[in-house]
């Protein structure tokens, strides 16, 4: 599998972004037209760097790939204001790569997991002009609920142990972070693998031994230890303190549907399928309700939440098929 790839950095939204590219050897739909883009979207804590057994395959089918370190994260710039983080932020880094690398009128397929997921849902709930098509995974649209205020709401579920609501505090989980250590803290993510909610009480003891899955080697967490030993955890955790920011600018959209044609992927293993009325959501038509060009759902069995990592040629040959009916 040939792993090399064209790093660059474009200027976009205020900030220097980082993406990663792996462009085809060929193409088969013209000499004279660009080969189809697909947008990777990572969720936490990831970097680019997860998409790419995609970024390969999907390559070698002819897309020209593309897949940036969202803003705080590796090598792009992470802003110093904690308020600078709200999906409107990322959803125009998003639009700034797209206008800079493909062209400013161009569509593209975007593919989203974790954090990278609600990105993309927000991306084609405000710019549906510019995907083609979506192929989501793990985390469900959420339409905008006055009576749903995230950190309110995932208090009321799990208490105040809750991963989500631990990183609240601006400073306090970095450094027990920092006490832990970045390796460490990256493996606890990694591997976790339990249809629970995460949760980090405060003097959470980290002495077990943890054991590496089939799909992450040793290379790969060295990678993650060294962008995020250089850009610490500050700009990713700076997602979910913005979570409430972002749900009070969102407002306008409420009742909004996601009007991009989608395929939805989830692990029965995954935690995000097991929170309170997910399933439900799902399978008894809400989901479609909000999601009226919503294609397809898979559930993969005994997948857990990194799915495209644990199954990568499966989850290569989802996107490609789908994509291929555009």
């Amino acid at each position: 599998m040939d792993l090399t790839f064209t790093h660059r950095f474009v200027k976009v939204n205020g900030i220097n972004m980082h993406f990663a590219e792996k462009t085809p050897s060929f193409t088969d739909n013209g000499a004279s037209r660009p080969p189809p883009v697909i947008l990777f979207l990572h969720g936490f804590p990831e970097l680019w760097y997860t998409w790419r057994h995609q970024m390969v395959a999907l390559s070698s089918l002819g897309y020209r790939t593309i897949a940036p370190d969202l803003r705080g994260y590796g090598d792009t710039e992470a802003p110093e204001s904690a308020d600078a983080y709200t999906s409107l932020h990322v959803v125009g880094d998003l639009i700034g790569l797209v206008d800079a690398v493909v062209g400013d009128r161009e569509k593209v397929f975007v593919v989203g997991h974790d954090w990278g997921a609600i990105i993309a849902w927000h991306l084609c709930l405000l710019r549906p002009d510019r995907v083609k098509a979506l192929v989501n995974m793990s985390v469900v649209f959420e339409p905008w609920n006055l009576k749903r205020k995230p950190i309110s709401m995932f208090k009321s579920f799990y208490g105040d142990d809750y991963y989500i609501c631990r990183f609240q505090e601006y400073g306090e989980i970095e450094a027990e972070f920092a006490k832990v250590g970045t390796e460490r803290v990256l493996l606890e993510m990694l591997t976790y693998r339990n249809t629970g909610p995460i949760l980090l009480p405060k003097g959470k003891s980290y002495d077990d031994p943890v054991s590496l899955p089939s799909w992450l080697t040793e290379y790969d967490v060295k990678y993650y230890v060294s962008k995020y030993e250089k850009s610490g955890f500050t700009g990713p955790v700076n997602y979910y303190r913005n979570m409430d920011r972002t749900w009070e600018m969102m407002g306008a959209f409420s009742n909004a549907q996601v009007k991009v044609p989608v395929k939805f992927i989830i692990g029965d293993q995954d935690l995000t399928y097991h929170i309170p009325g997910t399933k439900k959501y799902i399978h008894e038509g809400r989901f479609k309700s909000h999601v009226p060009l919503l294609d397809e759902v898979v559930v993969i069995k005994g997948v857990g939440h990194f799915l495209h990592e644990e199954r990568p040629v499966e989850i290569s040959k989802h996107i490609h098929d789908y994509f291929l009916t555009f």
